[in-house]
This record gives C-alpha cells, structure tokens and sequence, in this order.
C-alpha cells in the first residue's frame, strides 16, 4: 500500500505525518527515546509498517528536542513533554474517526504511558518501544510507580540485551497493570531494538491489532 509522508506542523506539534493510502480508520502517535527524534529508524519503520496497514501516523518530535537539536532532557521537561504529547494526540485526534494509539521509544514511552495513567480515556492503547524500566545498572531504581494505574491495553516491545530492562525484569514489573498486557521479545535486540530479528509487523503491528 502507498504511504505518503509530509512533514506536521500545528501550534507546539512538530514532526511527520504518514498518510495510507487506503485508511482503515485509526492512528498512531509515535514519539522518540531521550538520545534521539522522530527521524530514528526504529520510529520510521514501525510508522511505514503501520501507515501501510491502513493507520494515519503522526511521529513527533518532544518539546525538549524542538527545544534544543541535542542532548537528553531534564527532568524539568517531564511535564512539558506530556503536554506536547496530549496536543500531538488531539491533532491526530482530529484527523481520524477511529481509535488512536499512544506510543514511543524508552523516554518517549515512559512519558506516554504516564500521561495514559493521569488520563485513561486519552488513548485506546499503548505501545512501548523499549520502555526504561530501570536505570542501566540500577535495578532498584523502578519506574513503575504508574503502572497500577495503567487501564488501557498495553504492548511492550522489548530487546533481550536492553541494559533498562531484562525480559525477566519486565515480565515481573507488567504484573502491577491492570488492563490488558502483551509482550513482543526481540532475540539479541538492544536498546534500540537493532541487532536483532525485528519485524515490524509481526511483533508490532499485530500485536496491537490484537489487543485493540
């Protein structure tokens, strides 16, 4: 299916929208991890792979990269993230009649999924790409303390040598969601989910399909 990609700009809404040819109805918003934009392969492949499946997809850079081209943000920015996130899902919001999913990678979806715990009705799932459950080398340094509040269906993509999150790690930590949870495990992924046997649409795409 032809896929035609232009650049999005409105009001604090930066990025590239992925138009299908023939849509089916619903959307994607797809955000970046702290070292990176909306231009990372990870985020291109999987919004290709969902924009040829009928999905309009909005990938978005976060205010604290619109901000500044490089560097990681603070956590001053936390806030000021969720806020760009909510105005990126309203704009995409407008442009679809069906259901929207909320996603991104490490830091991208980590302020994802803690904006869907304040807001439970903001999204119809979740989709997180390598989520940072914990520091590289900390283990007791969750970032769980959302995930009981976590009401919409969840996918986590997750790399067996991601040095924020083990399978067994994540596994454990996903226990405390309430909604409905699945897993996608990349064989000898990292962070980036790079180094492995990624297939987009098979362990992205189709498990979301099955969760909406």
């Amino acid at each position: 299916m032809k896929v035609n990609v232009e650049r999005f700009e409105s009001g604090d809404v930066r990025g590239f929208l992925h138009g299908p040819g023939t849509p089916c109805g619903d959307g994607l918003v797809l955000t970046h991890g702290a070292g990176g934009n909306c231009n990372s392969p990870l985020l291109v492949r999987v919004a290709d792979a969902f924009a040829a499946s009928g999905f309009r997809v909005l990938r978005c850079d976060l205010p604290f990269r619109q901000a500044r081209p490089h560097g990681p943000p603070s956590p001053a920015w936390a806030e000021k993230d969720r806020a760009g996130l909510r105005a990126a899902v309203a704009a995409l919001r407008a442009a679809i009649p069906g259901r929207l999913i909320l996603g991104g990678q490490s830091y991208g979806g980590r302020q994802a999924s803690i904006l869907a715990s304040e807001d439970a009705g903001l999204a119809e799932a979740l989709l997180l790409l390598s989520y940072p459950l914990h520091p590289p080398g900390k283990p007791g340094q969750p970032r769980t303390a959302h995930f009981p509040l976590l009401r919409a269906p969840c996918l986590f993509v997750q790399g067996t040598r991601d040095p924020f999150a083990s399978p067994e790690e994540l596994a454990a930590a996903i226990a405390a969601i309430p909604g409905r949870v699945r897993r996608s495990v990349v064989e000898g992924a990292g962070h980036d989910l790079a180094g492995g046997k990624f297939d987009a649409a098979q362990l992205v795409l189709e498990p979301v399909r099955a969760l909406l």
